[in-house]
């Protein structure tokens, strides 16, 4: 007896049943894959644009929490409460190699929300290693124009070149330099000189935030307590800053994966109730095995062999429609407020080996403890009994 062949024949006997419970299974495995994949692309890119901030410490406000964070790693509007007149006497602690201020504002161009960062131009092009594409970099400091981020310029709503004028709080800033793609936030920013940039939004002098680099960072602590005797700001670390969105990320992460989990608990059920249905519609065929001397082990192995191929196959399928709808659903997860860190939709899902047998062996577990109790039952059938009731 061919038992693969008779497993393949019972499964297709009733079609229409085998699809819906495939599709059952599908569904639950691209679930999980969908939600899992986004979940494990979001931290990989919240980690790396806290790399690209290039820094060992933040300094901010007194306000200190998770979402003021994620603003700081997203490049995004924060309130000024940190006096610039602190940037230089960091900057002067013995072993702090630079200090780079930042003032991020609220703008638009063309009525379209963007962040206006003010920034010191020399100290800021040398930490951050820009190279321009288009045009020119600023002068010096007094410098009334704006450079624009590559992905701001390229874009098809924007279309920006140098030359175009852009209009903030009814003055026009001419465009003198668009950057190179950086793969970060800076990107899509526009920078203008710091001072220039208080004077026109109306603040006094102060900035959002600063990043500070070390050149040693295993007395990383030594340097935020000569930085604290300085002013009572918050002060962080790269690793605390990350720690602490990646904390919120994680609770994102549970509520996604309970909500796959129910996803696959009814398609368990659903194979249990294949499997038992066609225990009563195979009474005859088991009897007839057990009655040409088929012991209840293979019975039982036929029943799991069933379900464990249900496990395989929409493991296979579930893995597939899950990272095709990951890839469309990632430019919709990006609008939401807290996950706008993303990158681009081109980059926010990719293909993972281990996700994909992570999957599979989930799907096929799941499927074989499934099939357990109706092969059981089947297995427990003595000749008489399963003849007797056909």
């Amino acid at each position: 007896m061919n038992v693969f062949k008779l497993v393949s024949k019972n499964l297709l006997r009733r079609k229409g049943r085998f699809i819906f419970t495939l599709l059952g299974i599908v569904i639950g495995m691209a679930s999980f894959v969908a939600l899992l994949s986004m979940g494990e692309n979001l931290r990989s890119e919240v980690s790396r644009q806290a790399d690209d901030l290039g820094a060992d410490i933040i300094v901010m406000g007194r306000v200190d929490c998770p979402f003021i964070h994620r603003a700081v790693l997203a490049g995004e509007q924060l309130p000024e409460s940190v006096p610039r007149e602190i940037v230089g006497q960091i900057a002067a602690i013995d072993g702090i190699t630079a200090a780079v201020p930042y003032l991020t504002l609220g703008a638009s161009v063309q009525e379209a929300p963007i962040t206006l960062v003010g920034i010191l131009p020399n100290e800021m092009k040398a930490h951050r290693g820009w190279n321009v594409e288009y045009g020119t970099f600023f002068a010096d400091e007094n410098d009334r124009y704006v450079v624009v981020g590559s992905g701001l310029a390229a874009s098809a709503r924007f279309a920006l070149e140098v030359g175009d004028t852009l209009t903030f709080r009814g003055e026009d800033f001419p465009i003198v330099g668009i950057l190179e793609e950086t793969g970060s936030n800076d990107d899509i920013s526009v920078f203008m000189p710091l001072g220039i940039a208080q004077e026109t939004f109306g603040l006094d002098d102060y900035v959002s935030f600063i990043v500070v680099t070390v050149d040693d960072v295993t007395n990383v602590e030594r340097y935020i307590a000569a930085i604290m005797d300085i002013a009572n700001l918050s002060v962080s670390t790269d690793e605390e800053l990350l720690s602490s969105v990646l904390l919120i990320l994680g609770s994102l992460d549970i509520t996604l994966q309970l909500i796959s989990a129910v996803a696959l608990i009814a398609a368990s059920f659903g194979i249990i109730n294949t499997m038992m249905t066609a225990i009563y519609e195979r009474r005859r065929e088991i009897g007839i095995l057990r009655a040409t001397g088929s012991k209840r082990g293979m019975i039982f192995r036929i029943f799991i062999l069933e379900s464990g191929l249900y496990g395989l196959l929409g493991g296979l399928f579930g893995f597939a429609v899950g990272f095709v709808v990951s890839r469309f659903a990632a430019p919709l997860i990006e609008q939401n407020e807290f996950v706008a860190v993303l990158g681009s939709p081109d980059t926010a899902v990719t293909f993972s080996a281990s996700l994909f047998f992570t999957v599979l062996g989930l799907s096929v577990l799941i499927s074989i403890v499934s099939g357990l109790y109706p092969a059981w039952k089947a297995s427990k059938l003595t000749p008489m009994e399963a003849i007797r009731n056909v």
